[in-house]
């Protein structure tokens, strides 16, 4: 029962102890800390009530023992008080002998008042020494625990750190990732994209533009030379050649000559 109480309490305490930093955490390694120091705490008061209950033990056990003492020492008064009695009773003195039986009495009866003691503390000697070696068991399997803890909390600590530090080079490549997007490169690099193929734009802009231009002057120099040639017709010095063939075949074919002459 002594032991469920001290370490029935103590165990609720570490338990709302390290419910309330688990609510609250917000730095692993602060966390860890605070519950090897909690647990630390609750081991020194479960030292302390363990340490009570020792004492209350050895206690009993020191009252026991002169209980014992004095059951053994009234045995031996009552032992002397009888052989004085007994020599005087020989001699003929019974006064004496019976005064001296009756300090034997009186020792006997107080030698019987301490066994009654010792006994009766026997059976709750025997449980709290029971008691206090379950204890003892319990104390050391929560330094045991305290151990445990401090290596686990080094080993979480530690791999929180590694994961700190892949979570700072993860970001740090990141930032100079060129096929993110949304990096300050990537922002650069899609301006300047941007910029080119404005540049690109302007140039198939300026081309087309020049095609244009010469296509117009192609247009422009085909329609002079047809003023030209409808200008050398209306005035007759122009050749019907220059547009057909038709009139000079006819005239080598046979048609009549204007100078009269038959020919044969």
């Amino acid at each position: 029962m002594v032991k469920q109480s001290i370490f029935g309490r103590i165990a609720q305490l570490t338990r709302a102890n390290i419910n309330a930093l688990l609510d609250s955490a917000e730095d692993p390694q602060k966390m860890l800390d605070q519950m090897v120091r909690d647990y630390t705490n609750s081991i020194a008061e479960a030292e302390s009530a363990v340490a009570q209950t020792i004492g209350n033990l050895r206690m009993m056990q020191d009252d026991y023992n002169e209980d014992v003492d004095n059951a053994r020492s009234w045995g031996n008064k009552a032992l002397a008080a009888s052989r004085k009695a007994d020599e005087y009773r020989s001699t003929g003195d019974t006064t004496d002998a019976q005064k001296f039986d009756n300090l034997a009495k009186v020792a006997i009866q107080r030698q019987m008042a301490a066994e009654n003691e010792a006994k009766g503390a026997e059976p709750t000697i025997a449980s709290q020494t029971e008691i206090v070696d379950k204890l003892k068991d319990g104390l050391n399997q929560m330094k045991g625990k305290l151990g445990e803890l401090t290596v686990k909390r080094d080993q979480l600590i530690a791999r929180s750190r590694t994961a700190q530090a892949q979570q700072q080079v993860h970001d740090a490549v990141k930032s100079i990732d060129f096929m993110d997007p949304t990096s300050e490169v990537g922002r650069f690099e899609e301006k300047i994209r941007r910029e080119e193929a404005k540049v690109r734009g302007q140039q198939e802009l300026a081309s087309s533009s020049l095609d244009a231009q010469f296509e117009s002057l192609e247009d422009l120099g085909e329609q002079t030379e047809i003023e030209a040639r409808l200008a050398a017709l209306k005035s007759g010095s122009g050749s019907p050649s220059a547009i057909g063939q038709g009139a000079g075949t006819g005239a080598a074919s046979g048609t009549p000559s204007t100078t009269g002459e038959t020919t044969y």
